[in-house]
């Protein structure tokens, strides 16, 4: 019973009053050992592989359909690596493998474990706005992100692979797809992700420091993009499960 109500058997309906996405470009050959065999990496230029970071605060998480009352506040945060999924009708589908899922509330700990596989640990968030900078900060998870809200026209961050911020666009989300896989089974979980209104506004990073992407010691990893997406309408439908192969 248990391990079925892992498998996100309902869906889940949520309004994301902002989520802040820090994507890394890291050689696609230091990461490939990250995800299980039914995925592959979502590459750029076949040599980058992505990890991204996702900051989202959260309102109203609840079993879709029940009233908003019923629902909880959450600050969330995801790493996940993009990758894809070729079906067994022969869909290739571009989404996300989960490496590691935080919160702010034990409570979120206690049901995301129960109704999913992403392994939530609770931890501390500061958040902290001045005149031109926001920070986000965790002393448990040992990061810090600092950023400039004053900048209008904002570059690309240094060494980002990519051109403009049109060919950035297409790594920052949604991808529409979040994979699980049970190696013993054999079997893959599929979770759809529903959104509306998705705008990412670039961010200019004035400094970060995450221990969790240092303690997978990584070489070459640079920040290819940071958005801001507000105001979203959000949905996961119920997981649907396929054998690979």
């Amino acid at each position: 019973m248990l391990s079925f109500l892992k498998n996100h058997p309902f869906a889940v309906e949520a309004f994301f009053e902002n989520s802040t996405v820090l994507t890394f470009a890291v050689p696609k050959e230091q990461i490939e050992n990250l995800i299980p065999e039914c995925l592959t990496l979502d590459t750029f230029e076949n040599k980058w592989a992505f990890i991204a970071i996702a900051m989202v605060q959260t309102k109203d998480l609840r079993p879709k359909g029940f009233p908003r009352f019923m629902g909880n506040d959450f600050f969330l945060i995801g790493y996940r690596v993009f990758v894809r999924y070729t079906t067994n009708a022969g869909k290739n589908l571009r989404g996300l493998y989960i490496l590691k899922s935080e919160t702010d509330k034990s409570k979120m700990e206690f049901l995301g474990n129960i109704f999913t596989h992403y392994n939530y640990t609770t931890t501390d968030i500061q958040q902290s706005e001045q005149d031109k900078t926001k920070e986000i900060s965790s002393t448990k998870s040992n990061f810090k992100l600092k950023i400039d809200k004053s900048e209008e026209n904002i570059s690309l961050p240094e060494h980002s692979p990519f051109a403009d911020w049109k060919e950035a666009r297409r790594y920052a989300g949604p991808l529409p797809f979040t994979f699980t896989y049970n190696q013993k089974t054999k079997e893959v979980l599929i979770i759809e992700g529903v959104r509306q209104n998705w705008t990412p506004n670039p961010l200019r990073v004035m400094d970060y420091n995450f221990e969790f992407l240092q303690s997978l010691q990584l070489q070459n990893i640079v920040l290819a993009n940071a958005f801001v997406i507000r105001d979203i309408p959000y949905h996961w439908k119920k997981g649907k499960i396929e054998k690979w192969k």
